[in-house]
């Protein structure tokens, strides 16, 4: 699939009524999303959540711990991801993966997702927004 490349805004919100890693589909699309992050035994993969159009979906419940989260998003309706440079391995279907040497090797995939900064916030949304559509704020 091609990137989007810079045509999707990412609107990225504190978030201080939860203390939760969410993302919010704003798009017209279903997309899927996979996660990457560092955890107290290493980076750690994770997928898939299917979002509906203008739905959301904690990824990760509880106060963040980290202050850089990995996302790779696939845009199932018009085809398309959203992605970046990190490289960090996936599967088709729903997986947790320890580790992010050697993906094709351990029979997964490898994909580039893209770095979210939470400021070492505890809580933090990342809204996806189609590019003809103007970012959205935080969800009620």
């Amino acid at each position: 699939m091609a990137p989007w490349g810079g045509a999707i805004a990412i609107l990225v919100l504190a978030t201080p009524a939860r203390a939760d890693l969410r993302l919010c589909n704003q798009t017209t699309s279903k997309v899927g999303i996979s996660l990457g992050y560092r955890d107290a035994q290493g980076w750690v993969t994770e997928g898939w959540w299917d979002l509906t159009p203008k739905a959301c979906e904690t990824l990760l419940r509880g106060s963040l711990s980290a202050r850089f989260y990995y996302v790779f998003a696939v845009d199932y309706t018009r085809g398309g991801e959203w992605s970046g440079r990190s490289l960090m391995c996936t599967k088709d279907s729903e997986f947790t993966i320890r580790g992010v040497e050697d993906c094709l090797a351990r029979g997964f995939d490898r994909n580039g997702f893209y770095e979210v900064d939470t400021g070492e916030q505890k809580s933090w949304t990342i809204q996806l927004s189609d590019p003809n559509q103007p970012a959205g704020g935080a969800p009620p």
